[in-house]
């Protein structure tokens, strides 16, 4: 998974307190401190690959010399893709945070789980939702 590779900072998983509320104002403020440091973490490795691909921007004379850094740069074009894609779910997560809907699934509007969201923060489905989605998905062979 992206977000366990790239999130170096690690948290400790949060620990609710006895009859302490699902989404109460810590855990929000867990989950948000969470996301904002992935988030940033996503955006300063996409700016490092930019500044590395503009200094390795080598012309090399042997042909098998300059597949290998088209290679090697289509390869990181390409993570450097999911890791935009990962920013704008980072970003939609953020955004339900603000609006109270996060921790709660988009289909069916129960709890998330605090265990789900630790393992994916940007975790919209609860775990039978996102079950039924994948056999779905594999019935129709997407």
């Amino acid at each position: 998974m992206a977000e366990d590779l790239l999130h170096k900072k690690q948290f400790p998983p949060y620990a609710p307190k006895k009859g302490e509320a699902y989404m109460s104002d810590k855990q929000l403020a867990h989950f948000r401190a969470i996301l904002s440091s992935l988030r940033e973490e996503l955006v300063e490795d996409i700016e490092r690959t930019v500044h590395t691909m503009q200094d390795e921007a080598t012309v090399f004379a042997d042909p098998n010399d300059r597949a290998s850094q088209e290679s090697d740069m289509a390869l990181e074009l390409r993570n450097r893709d999911r890791e935009r894609k990962l920013i704008k779910k980072v970003d939609e997560s953020i955004a339900r945070l603000d609006s109270d809907e996060f921790g709660y699934c988009n289909l069916c509007g129960i709890e998330i789980g605090l265990k789900r969201l630790e393992a994916r923060p940007t975790a919209t489905l609860c775990i039978d939702c996102k079950t039924l989605e994948e056999h779905r998905e594999k019935q129709i062979g997407k």
